[in-house]
């Protein structure tokens, strides 16, 4: 796991010595890559590379970066991990396409495979994460390439204008901001997407002119760059909605062939996953999905695992004792940490530092916490559960949406507002008591958020994309003309296969947007940030593979869901360990925004600093920061999107 940048300047512009900058632009993400740092050029092409290394594979000096593949045709600076690295050296040694050997990392692995097969055979053949900049010096082009489902971020694109003007790619956008006389303007879209989602969507970043590279996407550059010619547009190398369709037409005769395909997946991406050469384990929150991975980990372990997880002092918020009890009977070797107000505070002004761009998803602070205390232990490589509920049913809206909508879509508008009102008449904590006996947790803020958007929504799709948003029009919430706002991923049509089922699109929209867009870049900068490396064998592209072949009912059966995992759990770890309501990585922002983070918050949100600064219209904020305040009102995310990027602007702006 590392950090890449890197750029390339104009064709009529004098060959210079680009490593100073590329190196500048690799010191700037060097916590990404503590290890060692690499830079390489070539001049006449006018493109450099920069690497800053974590070593995971090969700690020796073979395993530098930028590395040359063997015929020197290939320079690449690589972020991620070919879990399968060891079986397509077997395979190019069979084939008698394989070089002398220098070491035993991953990347040189993959050099190779680019040598015999081109990058997108060896992208296909792959099984990992990665971002990764190459440059073949034959074809006289630069390769971005982005892995599946967007585990390893990669921002792209022109800065400058004129004969100045240069690309630009990076990790971080910490990078962007080291190259000397980077001004791009704030992109006032990406502005209000983040408010809309919690997060900047792909392609979007919060730079004008810069874009993110989308999850399973390539885009082949020439070089040198020529004056005023327009940048290509990436190409899909792997497209989700192919596996979709592939996996509407091979379903599996039974329960139990599913079951045992499923098994036999899982456990291949753990035991490749697996494969270190520094300290290893696994995040555990007593839930389905990281007690899957732990037991499995755990079975093809001769040692206890290390496992880790994170508690909260506020009651209705601590899962750690479930995690404790699974750690127990796995007989893993169990740490946890506990998150007070306290740390809170303390962590809150480093989350400018930590997220490159504003991102408002409040669970990045306990996942940053856990990871830190993962490495402080002396780990390297933490195994996670991420992807579970995207790709077998884990998420409340599964459950619920469709439902609700199923029996609220005949009402007309105003008894659907009627019916919204009587919802927000009683506060949450009151929600909260009289949904005690019920699966559902923090039932007071998701009643409220559903209430919210009873008078809004026209379908299930509509209702879908009503649950994921926050502020329903935010383009508004800007001062002067609204920006246009291009759809997004969730605005896009779905494989024709799904057109029936509500509960598929909405999986399938989420492992497209919510999964790449949010999950992925909380858990790569919260562990990036202190050089921790983390994997989640959930997105091997062969679970994924078997996962879009089972039917729903084996992801939701009942009540029941993630139906499959549970099966395969319960080989491990008993039934009465894991039943209960879920929770989530939630935390108590809302109620330590009324509390400790008062005064923060309201620094933040005076309506003097939010006129000035000249992005955002003080009187919606304020409206809702007072309901907020009141108890009355669970405004969290809606506020947490504002104060995010309050808190970045103050720091980058």
């Amino acid at each position: 796991m590392c950090g890449i940048a890197g750029l390339s300047v104009l064709s009529i512009q004098a060959p210079a010595d680009l490593v100073p900058i590329a190196a500048r632009m690799g010191a700037a993400i060097a916590h990404r890559g503590p290890d060692a740092a690499g830079t390489w050029q070539h001049p006449a092409l006018g493109v450099a590379l920069a690497h800053q290394r974590l070593a995971i594979l090969d700690l020796s000096p073979a395993g530098h970066q930028p590395m040359a593949s063997a015929s020197g045709r290939y320079v690449i600076a690589f972020n991620g991990e070919i879990y399968n690295h060891q079986q397509l050296r077997r395979v190019l040694d069979a084939a008698g396409l394989a070089p002398t050997w220098r070491g035993h990392a991953d990347t040189e692995t993959l050099l190779a495979a680019i040598e015999a097969w081109g990058l997108e055979g060896a992208l296909q053949r792959c099984a990992g994460m990665w971002a990764l900049a190459l440059v073949d010096q034959h074809q006289r082009v630069l390769h971005l390439a982005r892995d599946r489902f967007g585990e390893k971020p990669l921002y792209w694109g022109l800065s400058g204008s004129g004969t100045s003007q240069v690309l630009l790619f990076c990790s971080e956008l910490a990078s962007l901001r080291a190259y000397p006389g980077f001004n791009n303007a704030i992109d006032r879209a990406a502005l209000a997407q983040l408010l809309r989602f919690g997060q900047v969507p792909a392609p979007l970043s919060i730079y004008a002119g810069i874009a993110k590279l989308r999850a399973g996407h390539w885009v082949s550059i020439p070089l040198p760059l020529t004056p005023g010619a327009s940048l290509p547009r990436s190409q899909p190398w792997w497209q989700l909605s192919s596996v979709i369709e592939a996996g509407s037409t091979a379903a599996f005769q039974s329960d139990a062939e599913a079951l045992d395909a499923l098994e036999q997946s899982l456990s291949l991406a753990v035991a490749e996953q697996a494969i270190a050469d520094v300290p290893l384990g696994a995040f555990l929150s007593g839930g389905i999905d990281s007690s899957l991975i732990a037991a499995l980990l755990q079975r093809q372990s001769s040692q206890p695992l290390r496992t880790f997880t994170i508690g909260f002092e506020e009651a209705g918020f601590n899962e750690a004792p479930y995690a404790r009890a699974v750690a127990e009977h796995l007989g893993t070797s169990h740490s946890e940490t506990l998150l007070t107000s306290a740390d809170a505070r303390a962590l809150i002004p480093q989350l400018p530092q930590l997220y490159c761009e504003p991102f408002a998803d409040s669970s990045q602070l306990p996942t940053h916490l856990v990871c830190r205390a993962a490495r402080q232990a002396g780990l390297t490589v933490a195994l996670s559960g991420d992807g579970g509920d995207e790709l077998f049913g884990g998420y409340n809206r599964y459950f619920w949406g469709p439902r609700i909508w199923n029996r609220l879509a005949w009402l007309p508008g105003p008894l659907r507002r009627g019916l919204g009102r009587a919802i927000t008449a009683l506060p949450p904590p009151a929600w909260d008591a009289l949904g005690q006996p019920l699966p559902i947790g923090q039932l007071g803020h998701k009643a409220h958020k559903l209430a919210a958007r009873l008078r809004y929504v026209r379908s299930s799709d509509d209702l879908y994309r009503s649950l994921v948003s926050e502020w329903r029009d935010p383009a508004q919430l800007l001062q002067g003309e609204p920006p246009d706002l291009e759809p997004t991923a969730i605005d896009q049509p779905l494989p024709a296969c799904l057109s029936s089922d509500p509960i598929a699109r909405m999986m399938a929209w989420d492992s497209l947007s919510y999964l790449p867009d949010d999950i992925l870049v909380k858990v790569d900068r919260a562990a990036m940030a202190v050089g921790l490396e983390t994997r989640a064998p959930f997105l091997d592209h062969r679970v994924a593979q078997v996962a879009w072949r089972l039917p729903m009912a084996m992801k939701i059966r009942g009540n029941t869901s993630k139906w499959a995992l549970r099966q395969i759990l319960y080989k491990h770890v008993p039934k009465e360990l894991i039943e209960r309501p879920k929770a989530g990585f939630a935390m108590p922002i809302g109620q330590w925004l009324r509390g400790p983070l008062r005064a923060w918050a309201s620094e933040l949100l005076h309506p003097d600093r939010l006129s000035q600064e000249g992005y955002l219209r003080p009187e919606p904020i304020t409206r809702l920061w007072q309901q907020h305040l009141s108890g009355r009102y669970d405004h969290t995310t809606k506020l947490w999107s504002v104060l995010m990027w309050q808190a970045w602007f103050e720091q980058w702006g």
